[in-house]
């Protein structure tokens, strides 16, 4: 696609300001122009630093609703990177490319979690930030000024899945075991050309796993995420339970065929409660929790991940493999 005809299909919007705080936990303030590294986010910004919410951006139009009811904010109180007028951020997905100014970025997360209600929140009874906001790292660096346009791209059809992992134990989440199941599945996902976003330690809580699932599937859009542990008889083995509970489609098959192939290799295999599903655009697979099992079941099911996932995405239809 030419430059001229991008430019006539993609949105557009213009930057209102651009803001930025010394410390976290206060107000940022306005600044005439900022100053986007690479992977880092606005030299000078508290929030700035080698993660994926290097960037925070809200659109104008939410703020000046927000206003219109009272709330009477300036720029920079919601904490927000960049005020951008035209564009509805909640309604792009992730990987969604922004170019303004010299810069570019790239979008990551859609929302987040308010921990601590602001001083926003306990006089309008609510907050826009936790929902409409959005957060981006910087893959190009450059000047962006108030004034700029911005320029909305979609996400790379060919860009690499992106994969979360989460381990489920007790004694790895106190410190007491050493996590080997998570850094091996994502060895063997990065070895297959995936980008693995996260790798998490959790103890076998199921609101803490239920919390960690949506996040990953609703604001950072994981292609996969895979949960490795608490799959067993035990009490506390409430992995599937989990799982299920925040499902919109179940996709049995996968996890059938991995308890099939595993009972080539143990009988008790048969004991495995293990579960797979879909939420939005995300495949959620529970796996057993040693290493060496974690690694039989993906080589189970990693050749034919990526067509499920392609279909999920929407770029690649049903058709059986001839």
């Amino acid at each position: 696609m030419s430059e001229q005809t991008k430019q006539s299909v993609c949105p557009t919007g213009v930057v209102k300001a651009i803001c930025i705080s010394d410390k976290r936990g206060i107000e940022k303030r306005a600044i005439e122009e900022g100053h986007f590294l690479v992977d880092f986010g606005i030299e000078g910004d508290a929030h700035a630093g080698r993660w994926h919410r290097q960037v925070s951006l809200l659109s104008y139009d939410k703020v000046r609703a927000f206003n219109e009811r009272g709330a009477n904010v300036i720029d920079g109180a919601f904490g927000e990177n960049l005020v951008v007028e035209g564009i509805d951020f909640r309604s792009l997905p992730v990987g969604t490319r922004l170019y303004a100014g010299t810069v570019q970025l790239e979008m990551t997360q859609i929302g987040k979690e308010c921990h601590s209600h602001c001083a926003i929140y306990k006089r309008m009874g609510e907050c826009i930030m936790p929902k409409e906001g959005v957060f981006a790292r910087v893959v190009r660096e450059g000047i962006i000024r108030p004034g700029d346009v911005m320029r909305v791209e979609p996400p790379a059809e060919e860009r690499p899945f992106t994969a979360a992992v989460i381990t489920l134990s007790d004694k790895g989440a106190r410190g007491e075991r050493k996590d080997e199941s998570g850094p091996a599945a994502k060895e063997l996902l990065e070895a297959a050309g995936y980008e693995v976003v996260e790798l998490l330690l959790l103890p076998d809580e199921p609101v803490q796993l239920k919390t960690q699932l949506i996040r990953l599937a609703d604001s950072r859009q994981v292609d996969l995420v895979l949960t490795s542990g608490g799959t067993g008889f035990s009490l506390r083995d409430q992995t599937p339970e989990a799982t299920m509970a925040v499902a919109e489609r179940n996709a049995p098959g996968i996890a059938e065929f991995i308890r099939m192939k595993s009972m080539e290799v143990t009988d008790r295999a048969m004991l495995s409660r293990g579960v797979s599903v879909i939420r939005g655009k995300t495949l959620i697979v529970n796996l057993p929790g040693s290493p060496r099992a974690v690694k039989e079941s993906l080589g189970f099911i990693m050749g034919s991940l990526d067509h499920g996932l392609k279909i999920l995405r929407g770029s690649a239809s049903e058709c059986a493999r001839s």
